[in-house]
């Protein structure tokens, strides 16, 4: 798989800053659990190109997003599926989960993401 340079889009970068200011309570939860101290490091609140991803792993090539309800809406999708293909053209994965996995299933979840980090190391 082609690696690409990452682009940044510096003009989101106050609304980046306010995100990672005001992270769901699903996205705390990870990040001060499980993520925030993580071997490897993550980044949260991450802008690549003009979207801003939940969690970001540059070493792993790894894209973290934790979906709440409206990335279950038909529109939901369809934005989220052309956000991943862009994020797949720069040679990254993305990783979903539901807020409902995080709360309910937070070893399995980063059970995943430990397998996928070390899978692309």
């Amino acid at each position: 798989m082609k690696k690409t340079t990452v682009v940044k889009n510096f003009r989101m970068l106050d609304t980046a800053r306010r995100l990672r200011r005001d992270m769901t309570p699903q996205e705390r939860k990870l990040w001060y659990e499980y993520l925030r101290t993580y071997p490897v490091k993550f980044y949260k609140q991450r802008i690549i190109e003009s979207f801003i991803v939940d969690f970001y792993c540059a070493q792993a090539r790894l894209v973290v997003e934790i979906d709440g309800s409206q990335h279950y809406t038909e529109q939901g999708q369809c934005y989220d599926e052309e956000r991943s293909q862009i994020l797949r053209a720069y040679g990254l994965k993305v990783l979903r989960f539901s807020n409902h996995d995080v709360d309910r299933n937070l070893e399995g979840v980063c059970t995943q993401i430990d397998l996928e980090v070390n899978a692309r190391l």
